[in-house]
This record gives structure tokens, sequence and C-alpha cells, in this order.
């Protein structure tokens, strides 16, 4: 992997997405884009995932940014994420990537394990 592409990707998408709220057409080493994903205001993965011990608050927004609670601190981490069936790629607004996973469904991300919250909960 050539680190200084990576670099440069990063930190234009990270430009990029603090001046834009709205999703805009990133293409991210190791992601399949925006391009070839599904639909992000229509896929089954939408909505609120909640950690274990509820720590953690991981919203799947229609749009196709996320929004991320950690403890008492709201919005920790924003940015985009691409869902391609059972599997999910973000884009931080600072830059970071990251991923996970979808199975029988529960949620698997960051060595975390997140459950769906009813509507209803919210």
């Amino acid at each position: 992997m050539k680190r200084p592409l990576l670099m440069s990707a990063l930190v234009l998408a990270s430009a990029t997405a603090m001046s834009n709220p709205l999703p805009t057409p990133v293409q991210v080493p190791g992601q399949p884009g925006p391009n070839h994903h599904d639909n992000p205001a229509s896929h089954r993965h939408l909505g609120m995932w909640v950690s274990e011990g509820g720590h953690i608050r991981h919203e799947l927004l229609p749009n196709g940014r996320y929004d991320e609670q950690r403890g008492t601190r709201k919005s920790a981490y924003q940015g985009r994420y691409w869902v391609l069936g059972d599997r999910i790629w973000y884009l931080d607004d600072t830059g970071f990537t990251a991923d996970g996973q979808f199975r029988e469904g529960v949620f698997h991300h960051g060595g975390y394990v997140f459950r769906r919250e009813p509507a209803s909960a919210r």
C-alpha cells in the first residue's frame, strides 16, 4: 500500500467532508466507494445500533452519514459510510477509516457487538 497516496486521499476526503455535510463521491482504497454500494436511504441496516452495556450508540442515517455517541459525549464521531450487502465501510470526518459486518441481526464493528435499538425506544 502506498501511504502517500492513501494519506492524500484521506486529507482530501476529510477536507471535503468538513465543508460539505452531504455525502460526496470519494473512493477510499479498500472500500467499495460511493458508486458501488447499496442505497443509503433504503438499506436494511439503517437506524440506531447500541453496544452491549449501552456505552456506544451508533446511528446509520439515510443520507449516507453516521453519528456515534460515546458515553455522554454526543456526536463523538461523525462521517460517511457505505454498505454493500452485510459489510459496512466508514470514512470519519477526520479521515479515519473503519469497517464492520452485520451477521444474523448483530453488528460487529471495532471489536464491539451492537444490537439494533427499536425505533420506539428512542
